[in-house]
């Protein structure tokens, strides 16, 4: 299976740390953008018939911003152009500030079954110094909207001047008002982002204090029945994002709009993350890819066990063994014997021991050649 994505950049306002393709001031583009997105989904899908998707998820920027007719032409058209599974998940990403009944409504009709809601704070001062354009009270009436839908909550650490307290009540706020998926993001200040200038001045948490906010939230998340399928997705009752799960498996997706990234047939390809350009482009009959690489050799290997290493199912080997014809424990001997401290091994995956996972990065480099 595989999977499509859909990016729609348009935005209320910026939040202080957003480095993705978002624009506030350029919602007056929203139609050409869309007619434009519409052929570029024609275009791609003559190269597709073949393929079965199994998820698609609108992201963004805040597509619950945009009217909700844009969404269901959008997913008509992948209907129409696509084959989709019967039980596909089909995910939307909204602000909490941006939605009502109504769009609930066409939002159901056009086949969205998932809902992913940013609250990133229950705490309406950190909200605003976030520049986040809704309140706490904004996301219960979002979540009272929902109630009955399959809703992920995403809820951010490392935040300035954030407490445990600040924490406990986002995730409790989040699990109280029926989330059964939590995205817990550590902030990550991105060079360019407003955020990033209260990093150069050490105003955020330390990489430890993150480290010790991440393990208390890990364990409230645990009892109240969350498990920890990758390192920042925790679900309940098997619900997890079968759409970033399929990153995860190094399996296929193609995305369209402004900075959309697809991966089809080992070649990983990437839209102009400008807007004009990319209208520009499709309005001339071109593909709006600047970026294009075929991933080939050892290349492919790393990609693989770097992504199920992130998970707690690890590394399957026998699906190792099925991609690269070789087998996992011989190629990786030696590393594995390094690093074994820090991994569990059973006779039919590894993967990284719970302790560490929040630091996986420093052991998946001793897989690199």
């Amino acid at each position: 299976m595989a999977g499509i994505y859909i990016h729609i950049p348009f935005c209320a306002q910026k939040c202080t740390y957003c480095d993705f393709a978002s624009y506030p001031r350029e919602i007056g583009k929203c139609e050409a953008y869309f007619a434009v997105m519409y052929k570029e989904i024609k275009y791609r899908a003559k190269t597709l018939k073949d393929k079965v998707f199994d998820t698609v998820y609108f992201g963004g920027g805040t597509p619950s911003f945009v009217n909700e007719k844009f969404i269901y032409g959008a997913m008509k058209l992948i209907s129409q152009e696509f084959k989709i599974k019967p039980n596909a998940e089909i995910t939307l990403e909204l602000n909490p500030g941006t939605i009502t009944e109504e769009k609930v409504k066409l939002y159901k009709k056009a086949g969205i079954n998932r809902f992913s809601v940013g609250l990133q704070c229950a705490d309406d001062g950190m909200l605003q110094r976030l520049n986040r354009i809704h309140t706490t009270d904004d996301f219960v009436s979002a979540m009272k909207l929902l109630d009955g839908e399959n809703v992920s909550v995403d809820i951010m650490i490392g935040l300035e001047n954030q407490t445990k307290d600040q924490i406990e009540k986002s995730i409790r706020l989040a699990n109280d008002l029926g989330a059964s998926h939590i995205s817990l993001y550590s902030l990550k200040a991105e060079e360019g982002t407003i955020m990033y200038s209260k990093y150069l001045n050490g105003d955020l948490p330390s990489e430890d204090e993150v480290a010790d906010f991440y393990d208390f939230s890990v364990k409230l998340l645990s009892t109240l029945g969350f498990s920890r399928y990758e390192v920042s997705n925790f679900c309940k009752d098997g619900k997890f994002s079968r759409h970033n799960l399929n990153y995860w498996l190094r399996g296929e997706y193609i995305g369209f709009g402004v900075s959309a990234s697809s991966f089809i047939d080992e070649r990983r390809f990437t839209n102009t993350s400008k807007i004009d350009e990319y209208i520009h482009l499709l309005l001339n009959d071109k593909y709006p890819e600047i970026f294009s690489e075929n991933i080939e050799g050892d290349e492919r290997k790393f990609e693989f066990i770097m992504l199920a290493l992130r998970t707690t199912r690890g590394i399957v080997f026998s699906e190792y063994e099925e991609r690269f014809g070789e087998k996992f424990m011989v190629r990786f001997s030696d590393r594995v014997k390094m690093l074994m401290p820090y991994l569990e091994i059973y006779e039919d995956c590894i993967k990284i021991k719970d302790e560490y996972l929040y630091v996986q990065n420093n052991i998946i480099i001793q897989f690199m050649d």
